[in-house]
């Protein structure tokens, strides 16, 4: 295979429920999260990223207090945000927390930067809301400047400057892998090429390939600027289960839940079976027994061309055993499949290639 493919797990911490249905504390999510990764690590997988959210149904508000954790009880697997909110915090902080990470764990950390789907941070931190955009760039555009190492002279609109200023810790072994999530905007994509840095598609619904478009902007925007295009990833949900039946009948009650629970806020209509099957069927929802998802994971990577895929395990209150028998399904069986089948067929290629 001419680009190997990394694969991992992404969780925002949902909160679950016991085995009698009811709702578990946060603190033993936040647990269980930490169980399930140790058990993703023993199996090889290359990845695994927690989200950050502000809000009762996830219980996760600080990934690097997670992944130190995780750090501790783990081997080599890379560990990373899924995304850090960055328009609502301070670049510098979020800068040391993850060198700190990566201090602890002998080079493992990753950051996901982006600017947050969910915006419960933004009046919980006293930020202005309607700064949504300006404040992304203006911090984006300091944390690239940290990242170049050594003393920062740098200066913006939303905050005071910084004359020849060293930040500690700094990185052992430069630079931070660092990576951009985009959620589909073009601008997007041409500003994480502005500074050089990769990209992670959250492709959450609808055909994954409807992306290329994306991708190919990507390879162009890098080019123009003298720069080797970076590497990309996607990011998208599912749940595999011995029997493509199984995964769908276990998923689609707490899919929905969540679905609908987000969608109230953001007016959304309730998430009927046909739209969930369509989805699991021909969409970005990776939703059934081990040969079905590597199947469709395959399809994804040999058509966009990305190098990392990295699988949202987690739906709302879908249980821990559950989550547990899903990773162990998606290490030992998924993604053997996966390397298999890609080894047999070559990866898409980009206009720029």
């Amino acid at each position: 295979m001419a680009n190997p493919i990394e694969l991992g797990l992404d969780t925002f911490g949902d909160v679950t429920r016991d085995a009698d249905g009811t709702l578990l504390p946060q603190g033993e999510v936040i647990r269980n999260v930490v169980e399930e990764a140790v058990l993703a690590d023993k199996l090889g997988l290359d990845f695994f990223g927690v989200g950050e959210h502000h809000r009762e149904d996830f219980a996760i508000s600080s990934p690097e207090m997670v992944l130190a954790a995780i750090a501790g009880k783990t081997e080599r697997i890379r560990l990373g945000s899924s995304v850090t909110v960055l328009s609502s915090d301070d670049p510098i902080r979020v800068f040391q927390r993850f060198s700190t990470l990566n201090a602890v764990s002998s080079g493992r950390a990753e950051v996901i930067l982006g600017r947050g789907s969910f915006t419960e941070s933004f009046p919980l931190f006293g930020f202005d809301l309607s700064q949504y955009q300006e404040l992304f760039e203006e911090k984006l555009d300091l944390f690239a400047a940290l990242l170049r190492g050594g003393p920062v002279t740098w200066q913006g609109a939303l905050r005071p400057p910084l004359s020849n200023q060293r930040v500690f810790p700094e990185i052992e072994t430069p630079p931070l892998k660092t990576w951009i999530g985009v959620g589909g905007s073009p601008e997007s994509i041409v500003r994480a090429a502005r500074y050089d840095l990769p990209i992670i598609l959250a492709i959450i619904g609808g055909d994954p390939l409807r992306f290329k478009p994306l991708v190919e902007l990507a390879a162009r925007a890098y080019a123009e600027r003298g720069e080797t295009p970076k590497a990309i990833g996607v990011h998208s949900p599912g749940y595999v289960a011995e029997t493509d039946t199984q995964a769908r009948d276990e998923l689609w009650p707490d899919y929905k839940a969540m679905l609908d629970r987000i969608g109230r806020d953001r007016g959304w209509p309730p998430l009927e079976r046909d739209r969930f099957e369509a989805e699991a069927d021909s969409g970005a929802l990776y939703v059934g027994s081990p040969e079905t998802v590597a199947t469709k994971i395959a399809a994804t990577v040999r058509g966009l061309g990305i190098t990392r895929f990295d699988l949202k395990y987690s739906a709302g209150t879908l249980s821990h055993d559950k989550l547990m028998r899903c990773i162990e399904l998606y290490g030992g069986k998924v993604v053997p499949l996966v390397k298999e089948m890609l080894a047999a067929a070559p990866l898409a290629r980009t206009e720029a290639e």
